[in-house]
Protein backbone atom coordinates (compact mmCIF):
# COMPACT_ATOMS: atom_id res chain seq x y z
CA UNK A 1 0.00 0.00 0.00
CA UNK A 2 1.27 3.53 -1.21
CA UNK A 3 1.43 6.39 0.83
CA UNK A 4 1.49 10.27 -0.12
CA UNK A 5 2.62 12.81 2.29
CA UNK A 6 0.43 15.56 0.34
CA UNK A 7 -2.21 17.19 2.63
CA UNK A 8 -5.37 15.80 0.86
CA UNK A 9 -6.95 18.03 -2.37
CA UNK A 10 -9.85 17.61 -3.96
CA UNK A 11 -8.15 14.82 -6.34
CA UNK A 12 -6.66 13.36 -3.54
CA UNK A 13 -8.98 11.47 -2.16
CA UNK A 14 -12.61 12.17 -3.53
CA UNK A 15 -14.01 12.50 -6.76
CA UNK A 16 -16.27 15.81 -8.17
CA UNK A 17 -19.83 13.24 -7.50
CA UNK A 18 -18.51 12.24 -3.94
CA UNK A 19 -17.90 15.79 -3.14
CA UNK A 20 -21.33 16.94 -4.06
CA UNK A 21 -22.48 13.78 -2.10
CA UNK A 22 -20.79 14.75 0.69
CA UNK A 23 -21.57 18.36 0.75
CA UNK A 24 -25.37 17.29 0.77
CA UNK A 25 -24.56 15.78 3.97
CA UNK A 26 -22.59 17.90 5.43
CA UNK A 27 -25.36 20.82 4.44
CA UNK A 28 -27.81 18.88 5.95
CA UNK A 29 -25.66 18.65 9.51
CA UNK A 30 -25.10 22.36 9.38
CA UNK A 31 -28.91 23.00 8.48
CA UNK A 32 -29.86 21.29 11.53
CA UNK A 33 -27.64 23.07 13.70
CA UNK A 34 -28.26 26.46 12.59
CA UNK A 35 -32.31 25.99 12.00
CA UNK A 36 -32.57 24.99 15.61
CA UNK A 37 -30.67 28.60 16.96
CA UNK A 38 -34.44 30.02 15.56
CA UNK A 39 -36.93 27.62 15.22
CA UNK A 40 -37.73 27.34 19.41
CA UNK A 41 -38.19 31.20 19.01
CA UNK A 42 -41.64 30.92 18.00
CA UNK A 43 -42.10 28.12 19.89
CA UNK A 44 -40.94 28.64 23.23
CA UNK A 45 -44.11 30.33 24.68
CA UNK A 46 -46.49 27.15 23.37
CA UNK A 47 -43.73 24.98 24.88
CA UNK A 48 -43.51 26.84 28.14
CA UNK A 49 -47.09 27.23 28.76
CA UNK A 50 -47.79 22.94 28.08
CA UNK A 51 -44.56 22.26 30.57
CA UNK A 52 -46.18 24.58 33.42
CA UNK A 53 -42.71 26.88 32.99
CA UNK A 54 -43.05 30.13 31.11
CA UNK A 55 -40.90 31.54 34.20
CA UNK A 56 -37.99 28.93 33.10
CA UNK A 57 -38.45 29.52 29.38
CA UNK A 58 -34.83 31.63 28.86
CA UNK A 59 -32.93 28.55 30.39
CA UNK A 60 -34.30 26.25 27.47
CA UNK A 61 -32.66 29.05 24.53
CA UNK A 62 -29.33 29.83 27.41
CA UNK A 63 -28.21 26.13 27.57
CA UNK A 64 -28.05 25.55 23.84
CA UNK A 65 -25.61 28.60 23.54
CA UNK A 66 -23.88 28.06 25.89
CA UNK A 67 -22.88 24.00 25.16
CA UNK A 68 -22.68 25.15 21.64
CA UNK A 69 -20.44 28.24 21.89
CA UNK A 70 -17.89 26.18 24.36
CA UNK A 71 -17.93 23.17 22.30
CA UNK A 72 -17.17 25.02 18.95
CA UNK A 73 -13.16 25.33 19.16
CA UNK A 74 -12.97 22.07 20.91
CA UNK A 75 -14.10 20.26 17.95
CA UNK A 76 -12.15 22.15 15.53
CA UNK A 77 -8.77 21.17 18.45
CA UNK A 78 -9.64 17.24 18.22
CA UNK A 79 -10.84 17.35 14.99
CA UNK A 80 -6.96 18.21 13.98
CA UNK A 81 -5.69 15.66 16.42
CA UNK A 82 -8.21 12.51 15.74
CA UNK A 83 -9.92 13.54 12.31
CA UNK A 84 -12.94 15.17 10.97
CA UNK A 85 -15.09 11.76 10.35
CA UNK A 86 -15.46 10.40 13.53
CA UNK A 87 -15.61 13.66 15.38
CA UNK A 88 -18.69 15.00 12.70
CA UNK A 89 -20.30 11.20 12.80
CA UNK A 90 -19.98 11.93 16.82
CA UNK A 91 -21.88 15.42 16.58
CA UNK A 92 -24.57 13.97 14.37
CA UNK A 93 -25.50 11.06 17.24
CA UNK A 94 -25.39 13.43 20.00
CA UNK A 95 -27.42 16.24 18.30
CA UNK A 96 -29.82 13.64 16.95
CA UNK A 97 -29.72 12.13 21.12
CA UNK A 98 -30.61 15.93 22.53
CA UNK A 99 -33.44 16.44 19.79
CA UNK A 100 -35.33 12.82 20.47
CA UNK A 101 -34.75 13.67 24.32
CA UNK A 102 -35.77 17.35 23.83
CA UNK A 103 -39.31 16.22 21.89
CA UNK A 104 -39.87 13.74 24.87
CA UNK A 105 -39.50 15.97 28.11
CA UNK A 106 -42.29 16.59 30.84
CA UNK A 107 -40.42 19.64 32.15
CA UNK A 108 -39.00 23.17 31.47
CA UNK A 109 -35.69 21.10 33.49
CA UNK A 110 -35.68 18.50 31.65
CA UNK A 111 -36.20 20.18 28.15
CA UNK A 112 -33.06 22.68 29.04
CA UNK A 113 -31.02 19.77 29.76
CA UNK A 114 -31.64 18.39 26.65
CA UNK A 115 -31.23 21.64 24.35
CA UNK A 116 -27.93 21.38 26.50
CA UNK A 117 -26.98 18.50 25.31
CA UNK A 118 -28.20 19.59 21.37
CA UNK A 119 -25.51 22.29 21.63
CA UNK A 120 -23.00 20.11 22.16
CA UNK A 121 -23.70 18.34 18.94
CA UNK A 122 -24.53 21.64 17.53
CA UNK A 123 -20.76 23.06 17.77
CA UNK A 124 -19.14 20.41 15.93
CA UNK A 125 -22.00 20.39 13.08
CA UNK A 126 -21.26 23.91 12.37
CA UNK A 127 -17.52 24.03 12.77
CA UNK A 128 -16.64 20.84 11.33
CA UNK A 129 -18.58 21.28 8.23
CA UNK A 130 -16.80 23.96 6.54
CA UNK A 131 -13.34 22.60 7.99
CA UNK A 132 -14.00 19.13 6.14
CA UNK A 133 -14.57 21.21 2.71
CA UNK A 134 -11.59 23.09 3.62
CA UNK A 135 -10.41 19.34 3.39
CA UNK A 136 -11.55 17.69 0.47
CA UNK A 137 -11.56 20.68 -1.80
CA UNK A 138 -8.96 23.11 -3.25
CA UNK A 139 -9.22 26.73 -2.51
CA UNK A 140 -10.21 27.42 -5.94
CA UNK A 141 -13.51 25.42 -5.91
CA UNK A 142 -13.56 25.81 -1.64
CA UNK A 143 -14.92 29.61 -1.63
CA UNK A 144 -17.71 28.38 -4.17
CA UNK A 145 -19.19 25.68 -1.71
CA UNK A 146 -18.71 27.44 1.44
CA UNK A 147 -20.62 30.07 -0.54
CA UNK A 148 -23.89 27.24 -0.62
CA UNK A 149 -22.87 26.85 3.08
CA UNK A 150 -23.76 30.17 4.02
CA UNK A 151 -26.75 30.32 1.94
CA UNK A 152 -28.07 27.23 3.94
CA UNK A 153 -27.31 28.89 7.12
CA UNK A 154 -29.22 32.24 5.49
CA UNK A 155 -32.67 30.07 4.18
CA UNK A 156 -32.76 28.08 8.02
CA UNK A 157 -32.39 31.44 9.79
CA UNK A 158 -35.52 32.30 8.03
CA UNK A 159 -37.12 29.24 7.62
CA UNK A 160 -36.50 28.27 11.52
CA UNK A 161 -39.49 30.82 12.81
CA UNK A 162 -41.94 30.37 10.11
CA UNK A 163 -41.69 26.39 10.91
CA UNK A 164 -41.68 26.56 15.14
CA UNK A 165 -44.72 29.15 15.14
CA UNK A 166 -46.46 25.54 12.53
CA UNK A 167 -45.72 23.45 14.37
CA UNK A 168 -46.76 24.95 18.19
CA UNK A 169 -49.66 25.88 16.63
CA UNK A 170 -50.94 22.47 15.76
CA UNK A 171 -52.20 20.52 18.74
CA UNK A 172 -51.28 17.31 17.52
CA UNK A 173 -49.41 15.49 14.93
CA UNK A 174 -49.47 11.95 14.75
CA UNK A 175 -50.25 11.43 18.44
CA UNK A 176 -47.98 13.73 19.77
CA UNK A 177 -48.45 17.76 20.55
CA UNK A 178 -47.66 19.87 18.19
CA UNK A 179 -44.78 21.36 19.38
CA UNK A 180 -42.59 18.28 20.33
CA UNK A 181 -42.17 18.10 16.65
CA UNK A 182 -39.94 21.39 16.33
CA UNK A 183 -37.46 18.78 17.93
CA UNK A 184 -38.78 15.73 15.79
CA UNK A 185 -38.13 16.62 13.28
CA UNK A 186 -34.39 16.59 13.32
CA UNK A 187 -34.65 12.60 13.68
CA UNK A 188 -35.07 12.26 9.55
CA UNK A 189 -32.86 14.67 8.69
CA UNK A 190 -29.89 13.94 11.00
CA UNK A 191 -30.09 10.33 10.22
CA UNK A 192 -30.03 11.37 6.15
CA UNK A 193 -26.88 13.36 7.20
CA UNK A 194 -25.45 10.30 9.27
CA UNK A 195 -26.00 8.14 6.46
CA UNK A 196 -24.51 9.84 3.61
CA UNK A 197 -21.11 11.10 5.78
CA UNK A 198 -20.75 7.65 7.01
CA UNK A 199 -20.89 6.28 3.34
CA UNK A 200 -19.31 8.68 1.18
CA UNK A 201 -17.04 10.99 3.80
CA UNK A 202 -13.47 8.58 3.94
CA UNK A 203 -10.90 11.42 4.85
CA UNK A 204 -7.64 9.75 5.81
CA UNK A 205 -7.04 8.65 9.13
CA UNK A 206 -5.62 11.14 11.39
CA UNK A 207 -3.48 10.39 14.77
CA UNK A 208 -1.33 12.73 15.51
CA UNK A 209 0.79 12.24 18.75
CA UNK A 210 -0.42 15.51 20.64
CA UNK A 211 -1.61 16.48 24.02
CA UNK A 212 -5.19 17.39 24.75
CA UNK A 213 -5.20 21.13 26.21
CA UNK A 214 -7.81 20.46 29.05
CA UNK A 215 -6.62 23.08 30.95
CA UNK A 216 -7.64 25.18 28.28
CA UNK A 217 -10.94 23.52 27.31
CA UNK A 218 -11.51 24.29 31.57
CA UNK A 219 -10.48 27.84 31.58
CA UNK A 220 -12.63 28.69 28.48
CA UNK A 221 -15.47 27.46 30.10
CA UNK A 222 -15.53 29.44 32.84
CA UNK A 223 -14.57 32.33 30.57
CA UNK A 224 -17.90 31.94 28.56
CA UNK A 225 -20.50 30.18 30.74
CA UNK A 226 -20.97 33.26 33.03
CA UNK A 227 -21.01 35.89 30.36
CA UNK A 228 -23.15 34.11 28.11
CA UNK A 229 -25.47 33.51 31.45
CA UNK A 230 -25.79 37.13 32.20
CA UNK A 231 -25.81 37.92 28.86
CA UNK A 232 -28.94 35.96 28.16
CA UNK A 233 -30.44 36.76 32.23
CA UNK A 234 -28.81 40.23 32.93
CA UNK A 235 -32.58 41.67 31.90
CA UNK A 236 -34.43 40.17 34.64
CA UNK A 237 -31.67 39.66 37.18
CA UNK A 238 -30.68 43.42 36.34
CA UNK A 239 -27.11 44.52 35.16
CA UNK A 240 -26.32 45.43 38.71
CA UNK A 241 -27.18 42.69 40.45
CA UNK A 242 -25.25 40.83 42.49
CA UNK A 243 -26.06 37.36 40.32
CA UNK A 244 -24.55 39.90 37.31
CA UNK A 245 -21.49 40.98 39.35
CA UNK A 246 -20.85 37.36 39.97
CA UNK A 247 -20.72 36.66 36.36
CA UNK A 248 -18.50 39.56 35.00
CA UNK A 249 -16.25 38.59 37.87
CA UNK A 250 -16.31 35.12 37.20
CA UNK A 251 -16.10 35.76 33.14
CA UNK A 252 -12.66 37.73 33.52
CA UNK A 253 -11.07 35.15 35.70
CA UNK A 254 -12.05 32.65 33.30
CA UNK A 255 -10.66 35.11 29.78
CA UNK A 256 -7.16 35.31 32.20
CA UNK A 257 -7.04 31.85 33.16
CA UNK A 258 -7.72 31.09 29.58
CA UNK A 259 -4.68 33.21 28.07
CA UNK A 260 -2.71 31.55 30.71
CA UNK A 261 -2.99 28.29 30.08
CA UNK A 262 -3.04 28.59 26.11
CA UNK A 263 0.02 30.26 26.55
CA UNK A 264 1.42 27.50 28.44
CA UNK A 265 0.18 25.01 26.13
CA UNK A 266 2.05 26.57 22.77
CA UNK A 267 1.35 24.50 19.95
CA UNK A 268 -1.32 22.26 21.51
CA UNK A 269 -3.35 25.07 22.94
CA UNK A 270 -7.17 24.75 21.86
CA UNK A 271 -6.76 27.70 19.89
CA UNK A 272 -2.91 28.77 19.57
CA UNK A 273 -2.05 32.18 20.51
CA UNK A 274 0.62 32.01 17.93
CA UNK A 275 -2.32 31.95 15.00
CA UNK A 276 -3.06 35.72 16.18
CA UNK A 277 0.11 36.57 15.21
CA UNK A 278 -1.14 36.45 11.84
CA UNK A 279 -2.61 39.62 11.28
CA UNK A 280 -5.15 38.27 8.78
CA UNK A 281 -6.24 35.67 11.12
CA UNK A 282 -6.29 38.16 14.35
CA UNK A 283 -8.04 40.70 12.58
CA UNK A 284 -10.68 37.94 11.34
CA UNK A 285 -11.15 36.93 14.52
CA UNK A 286 -12.13 40.49 15.48
CA UNK A 287 -14.37 41.30 12.98
CA UNK A 288 -16.27 37.98 13.14
CA UNK A 289 -16.83 38.96 17.30
CA UNK A 290 -17.63 42.37 16.41
CA UNK A 291 -19.91 41.62 13.33
CA UNK A 292 -21.28 39.15 15.11
CA UNK A 293 -22.30 41.60 17.42
CA UNK A 294 -23.75 44.63 15.45
CA UNK A 295 -25.12 42.42 12.40
CA UNK A 296 -27.21 39.49 14.29
CA UNK A 297 -28.40 41.47 17.29
CA UNK A 298 -29.74 43.90 14.32
CA UNK A 299 -31.48 40.70 12.57
CA UNK A 300 -33.21 40.19 15.82
CA UNK A 301 -34.67 43.31 15.53
CA UNK A 302 -36.54 43.14 11.64
CA UNK A 303 -38.80 40.69 13.50
CA UNK A 304 -39.74 42.71 16.83
CA UNK A 305 -40.25 45.37 14.57
CA UNK A 306 -42.53 42.82 12.28
CA UNK A 307 -44.30 41.53 15.00
CA UNK A 308 -44.31 44.53 17.86
CA UNK A 309 -44.81 47.25 15.25
CA UNK A 310 -46.88 46.08 12.54
CA UNK A 311 -48.92 43.49 13.91
CA UNK A 312 -47.53 40.53 12.30
CA UNK A 313 -48.15 36.61 13.29
CA UNK A 314 -44.23 34.37 14.14
CA UNK A 315 -45.02 33.11 10.44
CA UNK A 316 -46.06 36.09 8.72
CA UNK A 317 -42.82 37.66 10.17
CA UNK A 318 -40.81 34.32 9.15
CA UNK A 319 -41.97 34.71 5.60
CA UNK A 320 -41.28 38.56 5.17
CA UNK A 321 -37.71 37.59 6.05
CA UNK A 322 -37.39 35.83 3.15
CA UNK A 323 -36.10 38.79 1.55
CA UNK A 324 -33.39 38.25 4.00
CA UNK A 325 -32.50 35.10 2.21
CA UNK A 326 -32.59 36.29 -1.13
CA UNK A 327 -29.74 38.50 0.27
CA UNK A 328 -27.59 36.24 1.69
CA UNK A 329 -28.23 33.83 -1.62
CA UNK A 330 -26.56 37.01 -3.86
CA UNK A 331 -23.81 37.99 -0.91
CA UNK A 332 -22.55 34.11 -0.31
CA UNK A 333 -22.78 33.13 -4.21
CA UNK A 334 -21.40 36.27 -5.75
CA UNK A 335 -18.37 36.33 -3.28
CA UNK A 336 -18.08 32.76 -3.08
CA UNK A 337 -17.08 32.41 -7.06
CA UNK A 338 -15.26 35.96 -7.15
CA UNK A 339 -12.98 34.68 -4.49
CA UNK A 340 -12.54 31.18 -6.23
CA UNK A 341 -11.93 32.77 -9.49
CA UNK A 342 -9.82 35.84 -8.58
CA UNK A 343 -8.11 34.40 -4.91
CA UNK A 344 -9.00 38.73 -4.00
CA UNK A 345 -11.13 38.45 -0.53
CA UNK A 346 -10.38 41.82 1.15
CA UNK A 347 -13.20 44.18 -0.85
CA UNK A 348 -15.57 41.70 0.10
CA UNK A 349 -15.46 41.82 4.28
CA UNK A 350 -15.29 45.79 3.29
CA UNK A 351 -18.61 45.96 1.31
CA UNK A 352 -20.14 43.54 3.56
CA UNK A 353 -19.58 45.84 6.43
CA UNK A 354 -19.86 49.16 4.88
CA UNK A 355 -23.90 47.49 3.75
CA UNK A 356 -24.29 46.83 6.71
CA UNK A 357 -24.02 49.89 8.61
CA UNK A 358 -25.73 51.49 5.95
CA UNK A 359 -28.79 49.15 6.51
CA UNK A 360 -28.63 49.31 10.58
CA UNK A 361 -28.47 53.31 9.68
CA UNK A 362 -31.58 53.64 7.24
CA UNK A 363 -33.45 51.28 9.40
CA UNK A 364 -32.78 53.23 12.70
CA UNK A 365 -34.03 56.74 10.53
CA UNK A 366 -37.11 55.31 8.65
CA UNK A 367 -38.92 52.21 10.84
CA UNK A 368 -41.95 54.03 12.20
CA UNK A 369 -45.61 53.03 12.89
CA UNK A 370 -47.12 54.01 9.63
CA UNK A 371 -43.83 52.96 7.64
CA UNK A 372 -44.98 50.49 4.36
CA UNK A 373 -43.58 46.95 4.89
CA UNK A 374 -41.79 47.53 1.90
CA UNK A 375 -39.33 48.92 3.58
CA UNK A 376 -38.44 46.43 6.16
CA UNK A 377 -38.77 44.13 3.20
CA UNK A 378 -35.55 45.97 1.04
CA UNK A 379 -33.47 46.40 4.33
CA UNK A 380 -33.44 42.68 5.13
CA UNK A 381 -32.18 42.66 1.60
CA UNK A 382 -29.20 44.40 1.99
CA UNK A 383 -28.60 42.80 5.82
CA UNK A 384 -28.48 39.42 3.53
CA UNK A 385 -26.41 41.02 1.25
CA UNK A 386 -23.89 42.14 3.94
CA UNK A 387 -23.92 38.95 5.91
CA UNK A 388 -23.10 37.12 2.49
CA UNK A 389 -19.74 39.41 1.81
CA UNK A 390 -18.72 38.85 5.34
CA UNK A 391 -19.36 35.64 6.56
CA UNK A 392 -17.95 33.42 3.54
CA UNK A 393 -14.75 35.49 2.77
CA UNK A 394 -13.56 35.97 6.24
CA UNK A 395 -13.87 32.17 7.35
CA UNK A 396 -12.00 31.38 4.11
CA UNK A 397 -9.16 34.30 5.44
CA UNK A 398 -8.55 31.84 8.26
CA UNK A 399 -8.98 28.68 7.05
CA UNK A 400 -5.86 29.76 4.80
CA UNK A 401 -3.94 32.08 7.37
CA UNK A 402 -2.66 28.57 9.38
CA UNK A 403 -0.84 25.72 8.55
CA UNK A 404 -3.01 22.75 7.31
CA UNK A 405 -2.58 21.27 10.73
CA UNK A 406 -4.33 24.22 11.87
CA UNK A 407 -7.00 24.17 9.70
CA UNK A 408 -9.87 22.67 12.22
CA UNK A 409 -8.70 25.52 14.67
CA UNK A 410 -8.96 28.13 12.10
CA UNK A 411 -12.92 27.02 10.38
CA UNK A 412 -13.80 26.69 14.35
CA UNK A 413 -12.46 30.12 15.58
CA UNK A 414 -13.82 31.93 12.76
CA UNK A 415 -17.58 29.54 14.03
CA UNK A 416 -16.22 30.72 17.85
CA UNK A 417 -15.92 34.39 17.94
CA UNK A 418 -19.09 34.69 15.75
CA UNK A 419 -21.35 32.99 17.86
CA UNK A 420 -19.96 34.75 20.71
CA UNK A 421 -20.51 38.29 18.94
CA UNK A 422 -23.94 37.12 18.24
CA UNK A 423 -24.87 35.78 21.47
CA UNK A 424 -23.90 38.91 22.90
CA UNK A 425 -25.41 40.99 20.09
CA UNK A 426 -29.11 39.32 20.49
CA UNK A 427 -28.77 39.26 24.41
CA UNK A 428 -27.80 42.94 24.92
CA UNK A 429 -29.79 44.44 22.20
CA UNK A 430 -33.40 42.94 23.26
CA UNK A 431 -32.81 44.21 26.59
CA UNK A 432 -31.79 47.51 25.08
CA UNK A 433 -34.79 47.31 23.26
CA UNK A 434 -37.14 46.90 26.33
CA UNK A 435 -35.72 48.92 28.59
CA UNK A 436 -35.68 52.00 26.58
CA UNK A 437 -39.48 50.74 25.24
CA UNK A 438 -40.37 51.04 28.81
CA UNK A 439 -39.18 54.44 29.72
CA UNK A 440 -40.49 55.72 25.57
CA UNK A 441 -43.63 54.31 26.23
CA UNK A 442 -44.30 56.39 29.94
CA UNK A 443 -43.56 59.22 28.36
CA UNK A 444 -45.81 58.47 25.32
CA UNK A 445 -49.20 57.84 27.66
CA UNK A 446 -48.03 60.21 29.66
CA UNK A 447 -47.99 62.78 26.50
CA UNK A 448 -51.64 61.26 25.13
CA UNK A 449 -53.28 62.29 28.10
CA UNK A 450 -52.85 65.91 26.95
CA UNK A 451 -54.70 64.83 23.53
CA UNK A 452 -58.39 65.35 23.93
CA UNK A 453 -59.50 63.07 20.94
CA UNK A 454 -57.15 60.18 23.06
CA UNK A 455 -58.95 61.06 26.19
CA UNK A 456 -62.57 60.96 24.77
CA UNK A 457 -61.82 57.07 23.13
CA UNK A 458 -60.10 56.13 26.64
CA UNK A 459 -63.09 57.14 28.61
CA UNK A 460 -65.79 56.18 26.65
CA UNK A 461 -67.62 53.12 28.36
CA UNK A 462 -67.89 50.99 25.55
CA UNK A 463 -64.18 51.18 24.43
CA UNK A 464 -63.38 50.11 28.46
CA UNK A 465 -66.06 47.33 28.43
CA UNK A 466 -64.99 45.40 25.32
CA UNK A 467 -63.26 42.03 26.66
CA UNK A 468 -60.24 43.17 23.68
CA UNK A 469 -59.13 46.01 25.54
CA UNK A 470 -58.99 44.42 29.29
CA UNK A 471 -54.98 43.71 29.32
CA UNK A 472 -54.72 47.33 27.93
CA UNK A 473 -56.07 48.84 30.79
CA UNK A 474 -54.54 46.63 33.31
CA UNK A 475 -51.40 47.73 31.55
CA UNK A 476 -52.36 51.34 31.84
CA UNK A 477 -52.91 51.02 35.58
CA UNK A 478 -49.70 49.06 35.98
CA UNK A 479 -47.52 51.68 34.17
CA UNK A 480 -45.05 50.85 31.52
CA UNK A 481 -42.11 48.58 33.03
CA UNK A 482 -40.02 45.23 31.84
CA UNK A 483 -42.62 43.38 33.54
CA UNK A 484 -45.90 44.56 32.09
CA UNK A 485 -43.85 44.57 28.55
CA UNK A 486 -42.94 40.06 29.16
CA UNK A 487 -46.58 39.50 27.48
CA UNK A 488 -47.84 41.47 24.36
CA UNK A 489 -50.11 39.08 23.14
CA UNK A 490 -52.65 41.86 23.24
CA UNK A 491 -50.94 44.40 22.13
CA UNK A 492 -52.57 44.41 18.29
CA UNK A 493 -56.59 43.11 19.05
CA UNK A 494 -56.95 46.43 21.54
CA UNK A 495 -58.39 49.55 20.33
CA UNK A 496 -55.30 50.54 17.78
CA UNK A 497 -56.02 54.75 19.08
CA UNK A 498 -54.99 53.72 22.59
CA UNK A 499 -52.28 51.04 21.66
CA UNK A 500 -50.51 54.05 19.28
CA UNK A 501 -48.38 55.86 22.32
CA UNK A 502 -47.34 52.08 23.22
CA UNK A 503 -46.25 50.93 19.18
CA UNK A 504 -44.65 53.96 18.74
CA UNK A 505 -42.34 53.59 22.06
CA UNK A 506 -41.49 50.02 20.37
CA UNK A 507 -40.54 51.82 17.28
CA UNK A 508 -38.73 54.27 18.27
CA UNK A 509 -36.26 51.83 20.88
CA UNK A 510 -35.83 49.58 17.39
CA UNK A 511 -34.46 52.91 16.04
CA UNK A 512 -31.94 53.22 19.34
CA UNK A 513 -30.91 50.13 18.79
CA UNK A 514 -30.44 50.18 15.02
CA UNK A 515 -28.62 53.35 15.08
CA UNK A 516 -25.91 51.54 18.24
CA UNK A 517 -25.90 48.64 15.85
CA UNK A 518 -24.82 51.06 12.75
CA UNK A 519 -22.22 52.02 15.08
CA UNK A 520 -20.88 49.07 15.82
CA UNK A 521 -20.59 47.79 12.31
CA UNK A 522 -19.37 50.94 11.36
CA UNK A 523 -15.96 50.28 13.74
CA UNK A 524 -15.97 46.61 11.83
CA UNK A 525 -15.67 48.36 8.68
CA UNK A 526 -13.07 50.80 9.95
CA UNK A 527 -11.34 47.93 11.29
CA UNK A 528 -12.06 45.42 7.63
CA UNK A 529 -9.55 48.53 5.79
CA UNK A 530 -6.48 47.17 7.91
CA UNK A 531 -6.62 43.66 6.49
CA UNK A 532 -3.50 42.84 3.95
CA UNK A 533 -3.59 43.48 1.03
CA UNK A 534 -3.16 40.06 -0.38
CA UNK A 535 -5.08 37.17 -2.10
CA UNK A 536 -5.71 33.68 -0.75
CA UNK A 537 -3.10 31.07 -1.27
CA UNK A 538 -4.18 27.84 -0.15
CA UNK A 539 -1.92 25.91 2.31
CA UNK A 540 -2.46 22.32 0.61
CA UNK A 541 -0.97 23.86 -2.75
CA UNK A 542 2.56 23.12 -1.08
CA UNK A 543 3.72 20.24 0.09
CA UNK A 544 3.96 20.74 4.21
CA UNK A 545 7.38 20.88 5.65
CA UNK A 546 7.00 19.17 9.16
CA UNK A 547 6.18 15.62 10.85
CA UNK A 548 2.83 15.90 11.40
CA UNK A 549 1.57 15.70 7.72
CA UNK A 550 -1.22 14.17 6.91
CA UNK A 551 -0.58 10.25 5.09
CA UNK A 552 -3.10 9.80 2.41
CA UNK A 553 -3.69 5.88 2.06
CA UNK A 554 -4.26 4.79 -1.29
CA UNK A 555 -7.50 3.67 -2.05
Amino acid sequence: MSKATAAPGAGDTLTQRQIVTVMVGLMLGMFLASLDQTIVSTSIYTIANDLDGLSLQAWATTAYLITSTVSTPLYGKLSDIFGRRPLYLSAIVIFLAGSVYAGSVHSMTELALARGVQGLGAGGLLALALTIIGDIVSLKDRAKYQGYFMSVFGISSVLGPVVGGAFAGTSNILGFDGWRWVFFINVPIGLAALVVVFLFLHLPAKHLKQKIDYWGAAAITVAIVPLLLVAEQGRSWGWASTNSFLCYGLGVVGIAWFLLAEKRAGDYALIPLRLFSNITFGLSSLLNFIIGIGMFGAIAMLPMYLQLVKGLTPTEAGLMMITFTVGILFGSITAGRTISASGTFRIFPIMGTGILTAAALVMGLSLRVDTALWVPGLIAVFFGVGLGFCMQPLTLAMQTSVPPRDMGVGTSSAAFFRSMGGAVGTAVFISMLFSLAADKIADGMKAATTDAAYLAVLKDPAVAADPANAKLYDFFKNGASNDSLNDTSWLHTANSTLTRPITEGFAGSIDAVMLTAAVLTGIAFLISLALPKKKLTDPNATPPQDNDTLQVPAH
